[in-house]
């Protein structure tokens, strides 16, 4: 009898052990172990937002303070996906001078945000997609950005290179900085529509 209880109980820690090993679990990386780039000398998490990991970058903190003024941080903390183009602050410092200072003013604010959103594409565009999308374009991808304006994308010496509205190119210098909600390239000139 005794033979026989330790068999029932065993066979019953075996089809238990199996029926646990048979769910999916799916655990989060702790912080230190997410895959990250840096980003102005700081790492950018795949699991914060646009807005929580940019907040990080000190190259990105002319860009941070016009999201602000803009009234656009609870739009890219939110669940997007978005696509974001992120001129670096000396990407800010090639306008000519006394711009950033009268685009962040209360008056100057629609056309920061038209500016902003220029930047912004919807959905998850990784560089691979992007240039998928170029290959197919012939040389040549349009994407449409949040401002409603189109930019053109292209490859010159393998880096992507976007041209604006006004024939402007901007190189990304860092790309597929993945974001919860989306992802960020950086580039080094800002584009205007």
């Amino acid at each position: 009898m005794k033979s026989l209880s330790l068999r029932c109980l065993s066979a019953a820690l075996v089809l238990g052990v199996a029926s646990i090993a048979a769910v999916p679990v799916t655990f989060a990386a702790p912080m230190g172990m997410q895959k990250t780039v840096m980003v102005g000398g700081a790492a950018m998490y795949p699991s914060k937002n646009i807005i929580e990991n940019a907040v990080n970058s000190k190259d990105h903190t002319t860009l941070v303070a016009a999201v602000k003024a803009a009234g656009l941080v609870e739009t890219l903390e939110g669940p997007g996906p978005f696509t974001v183009f992120a001129p670096t602050d000396e990407a800010f410092a090639k306008l000519p001078a006394g711009t950033v200072d009268m685009l962040v003013k209360p008056e100057n604010k629609a056309t920061l945000v038209k500016i902003l959103t220029y930047h912004v594409v919807a959905g998850k565009m990784t560089a691979a997609r992007i240039m998928s999308s170029i290959k197919a374009g012939g040389g040549t991808a349009t994407l449409t950005t949040v401002e409603g304006e189109p930019l053109k994308a292209s490859l010159h010496d393998d880096k992507i290179v976007l041209t604006d509205a006004k024939g402007g190119t901007s190189t990304v210098s860092i790309g597929n900085v993945m974001q919860s909600n989306g992802v960020i390239h950086v580039v080094d000139t800002v584009l205007m529509p």
